[in-house]
């Protein structure tokens, strides 16, 4: 299925080969790419390309791929689905605390790739929150478009993918939510565990609730999922 938008795809792939199958694969896909060899070349092209995704290798020669996901956030959410050779769940974890959406270890198949840029474009695009809304209670302010969190006023820093997990709750206050709904919608169900979505909840619980142990705002209900329980 090919793109039908003409979505620029930057490769950021220091292996030539690689980087060759990559774009020919995303050329008969549809998609306009661009390249870089390094990670200071990467950064420059992000800026000067601004890409609808990022393809990123991490063992990358004068920036690694880690650091190069960590600026990118810095300044924009523009989908990125890593590439590496490390399989660890510790790498995985790594990878989407700073911000990556999808993970993609080698060797890799050209269509498996092809259709996780789709998902994760298409998951990016999904009813995007309005620059200017903003969710308040008794407790917390979020406001969506600054992807900013204050409990009882005072500002906390999440990762990317836990306001994704905190923002699908709050916007659903109420609803009991699957692990396999969070899933889907924050990572991708094809490919993450539900541990990945219990070890999220926790990772936020520990910023938003007064006792993570025991907590208020992001209830579990038992053999179900999650609710965001709003405070009033």
């Amino acid at each position: 299925m090919a793109s039908q938008s003409k979505d620029k795809v930057l490769i950021i792939e220091d292996d030539l080969d690689v980087r060759e199958v990559v774009r020919v694969c995303l050329d008969k896909e549809g998609y306009e790419t661009c390249h870089a060899a390094d990670g200071l070349a990467g950064i420059r092209e992000f800026y000067a390309q601004r890409p609808a995704l990022v393809v990123l290798d991490i063992g990358l020669p004068k920036m690694d791929g880690w650091e190069v996901c960590r600026r990118i956030r810095e300044l924009s959410d523009v989908p990125i689905v890593m590439l590496t050779g490390q399989s660890e769940v510790r790498q995985r974890v790594r990878g989407l605390d700073l911000g990556a959406d999808d993970y993609l270890p080698k060797p890799f198949g050209v269509a498996e790739l092809a259709a996780r840029i789709r998902a994760v474009l298409r998951r990016h695009r999904i009813t995007p929150a309005p620059e200017d809304e903003i969710y308040t209670d008794t407790v917390l302010t979020v406001e969506f478009g600054q992807r900013a969190v204050r409990v009882r006023g005072k500002e906390v820093a999440l990762s990317a993918k836990e306001f994704g997990v905190l923002a699908y709750l709050i916007k659903n206050a109420g609803r009991v939510l699957t692990q396999e709904q969070i899933l889907d919608r924050v990572w991708g169900v094809d490919y993450y565990s539900p541990d990945t979505v219990k070890q999220y909840i926790s990772y936020v619980r520990h910023k938003v609730e007064e006792d993570p142990r025991n907590p208020v705002l992001v209830g579990t209900v038992r053999g179900v999922g999650y609710r965001y329980n709003r405070q009033f």
